[in-house]
Order: structure tokens, then C-alpha cells, then sequence
């Protein structure tokens, strides 16, 4: 039980130090803002949303 504990304990001061630092690596879980200025594509897929790019038919096209 005294080996377990100390396993414990050790393996406690090892990764609640280095949890600490990759935080303050990371910038403290702030990101920087993504700007996008064109269009941006992903293989074939489009830049905005299916539904929005065919709004000129009729609704009772969609659920055919």
C-alpha cells in the first residue's frame, strides 16, 4: 500500500507541473482569430452551406 501511495505521489508531482506548463505554452487556452478573406474550399466541398447556395428554388424542390 506504501509502494502505491508513493507511485502515486510521484507520478502527482510529475504531471501537475507539466499540465501547468503546456497551459502556459498554450497561451492559457486563448486562440487567435481566423481571418478569411475569400472563398475557401476543402477538396470538392463548397465555402458556404448547400442550403444556403440553392435558396432561389422553390422549398418544395428541396424534399424531393
Amino acid at each position: 500500500m506504501e509502494v502505491l501511495t508513493i507511485l502515486l505521489a510521484g507520478s502527482a508531482l510529475v504531471a501537475i507541473p507539466g499540465t501547468f506548463a503546456a497551459i502556459l505554452r498554450d497561451g492559457h487556452g486563448r486562440t487567435p482569430e481566423v481571418r478569411s478573406d475569400e472563398p475557401w474550399t476543402a477538396g470538392h466541398l463548397p465555402s458556404e452551406p448547400y442550403a444556403s447556395a440553392n435558396r432561389s428554388f422553390p422549398p418544395t424542390l428541396w424534399f424531393r
